[in-house]
């Protein structure tokens, strides 16, 4: 049996594209949802592979559909391949029901790594190259260093926060702009 697998990552995306693809490809049965690749919540996702039996095939309009990443992707397929259950990928041309098909996931795989440990690489390089200029990466912080002090003294005295008559802990949060005091 072959089942299909579409996933699109917001709600404002559409997955005709995916689903007209797998219907072309002879899906029995189709499972879609609308998560970010992110989430480790694919409900949909589990039900698809809970469905899956020995000599089916799990078909995905795209790699990038199926895993939240190299690894993830890696070990559904490699469980999948564990119960007997292959796995096509159509944009890609993977079929690992055959020795080629695996082949070229494996290779696929090794290059997607490969990749990612040089974008890595790159990345400290960039950091390292930055710190040697003394330059230091990430947001700004949103507080002064006066303000964090204040909140720390504020923390450790609850009576710092009340004087003669009224509570001062209001006006630092609209001053530091937080959302509740």
């Amino acid at each position: 049996m072959r089942i299909g697998y579409a996933r699109v990552s917001t709600q404002d995306q559409n997955p005709d594209l995916q689903l007209d693809a797998l219907k072309k490809a002879s899906c029995e049965e189709i499972f879609q949802e609308k998560f970010s690749g992110k989430s480790s919540a694919r409900p949909e996702l589990e039900n698809c592979l809970r469905m899956l039996r020995k000599g089916d095939v799990l078909v995905v309009w795209r790699l990038d559909r199926l895993g939240r990443s190299l690894k993830d992707l890696v070990e559904i397929v490699s469980a999948l391949e564990d119960r007997g259950v292959g796995f096509q990928s159509l944009t890609e041309n993977i079929d690992t029901v055959s020795a080629g098909g695996k082949l070229v996931f494996h290779i696929f795989s090794a290059l997607a790594e490969f990749e990612h440990s040089l974008i890595r690489e790159r990345t400290m390089a960039g950091l390292a190259a930055a710190r040697a200029r003394w330059r230091k990466g990430g947001r700004k912080p949103s507080m002064s260093k006066a303000d964090v002090r204040k909140a720390a003294a504020m923390l450790k005295d609850p009576q710092m926060t009340k004087g003669p008559g009224k509570n001062r802990l209001p006006q630092f949060c609209n001053r530091i702009d937080c959302d509740k005091p």
